[in-house]
């Protein structure tokens, strides 16, 4: 019996199928290359879209801490703004209650002063009638007084020092010095304005009395409270000016000098002028009355600046007593 050839078992694996595996790898790897070519393109566009988003963050963010230093600088400008005003709150505090304790201190002394001096004026200007009745109608005083002041003149003369120390610190006691004395003159027949240094305050009326009214003296003070003309701070021209134009043997006349200093070479030379000039009559009564009020600007002053206000106070107080007048020194330069 013939020997049966040997069989072999059959291949798990045949050539073919390994071919069909390799295939099937390659064709995954390929699709896997395929797919990773487009990936690379949307991360690219990704990070440049963010840098872009983070470099306009960091401008705004450079931009704020811009706005932030100029605000901080404005804050800190502020601050010492602030700092400085409070300072002089402070001291503005201070200098009223200052101011506060001296008015306080001369409102006592000045409240009885000023009701006697209008309780005087009021006297003055009407007489009652039981006064007629005693004294007749007839009657006229021969040395009315107010408040120590002969007030029996019919034309009164203002020389008003018009110079910086005046007008900057005292001008408002002026005015009202001015009207408290026009007031005890109810009625008069002229009235004149010149400064220190014969200036009138009405051009169209040099050499001329103004007219008394009310309207007058109203106009007056209007034009008086910007009154700013130049001055030597000395009364020495306005007085011999106002004695020279208006002088006349037949009409009671007063002159009335305001300022606070006198910057001249000499008293005495001075007074011997007014002298000459102002002379007496028959009954040596002189041919003008001057009387003056002083104001104590130059008293703010340091003690060794103050000369010219002590020097000031010294003549009128000579020249108001040589020539039937009254020296009235205030106690302050303010209202």
């Amino acid at each position: 019996m013939a020997r049966r050839r040997a069989r072999r078992g059959p291949e798990e694996f045949s050539l073919s199928f390994l071919d069909v595996i390799c295939c099937g790898f390659g064709a995954v790897i390929l699709l896997l290359m395929i797919t990773k070519t487009v990936q690379p393109q949307i991360i690219e566009a990704s990070t440049i879209n963010l840098e872009g988003k983070v470099a306009a963050l960091q401008e705004q963010v450079f931009e704020i801490r811009g706005e932030t230093r100029v605000l901080n600088r404005d804050l800190n400008a502020k601050h010492e703004q602030l700092s400085e005003y409070e300072q002089r709150i402070a001291i503005l505090r201070g200098q009223l209650a200052s101011a506060k304790s001296r008015h306080d201190s001369i409102q006592v002394q000045t409240s009885t002063n000023d009701v006697v001096t209008g309780q005087l004026a009021i006297a003055r200007q009407k007489l009652s009638e039981e006064q007629k009745r005693l004294l007749g109608s007839q009657h006229k005083s021969q040395n009315s007084l107010i408040g120590g002041i002969p007030v029996d003149s019919e034309y009164i003369i203002f020389v008003i020092d018009t110079s910086g120390s005046m007008f900057s610190y005292a001008w408002e006691r002026v005015l009202q010095e001015m009207e408290a004395t026009l007031n005890i003159y109810p009625e008069v027949k002229g009235i004149q304005v010149m400064n220190d240094m014969g200036q009138y305050l009405f051009s169209r009326y040099r050499g001329q009395w103004i007219p008394d009214s009310p309207g007058r003296r109203k106009v007056i003070m209007q034009n008086l409270r910007n009154w700013n003309v130049f001055s030597n701070s000395s009364p020495v021209e306005g007085i011999t000016a106002a004695i020279r134009t208006f002088y006349d043997p037949g009409k009671k006349i007063s002159i009335y000098v305001f300022g606070d200093e006198f910057t001249g070479d000499s008293i005495a030379q001075v007074v011997d002028t007014v002298d000459r000039i102002n002379r007496t009559d028959a009954q040596g009564n002189r041919l003008v009355r001057i009387h003056a009020v002083g104001f104590p600007v130059q008293f703010i002053r340091a003690p060794h600046l103050q000369s010219t206000g002590i020097r000031f106070a010294t003549l009128m107080r000579e020249l108001t007593y040589r020539n039937g007048g009254t020296f009235v020194a205030l106690n302050d330069f303010r209202p």
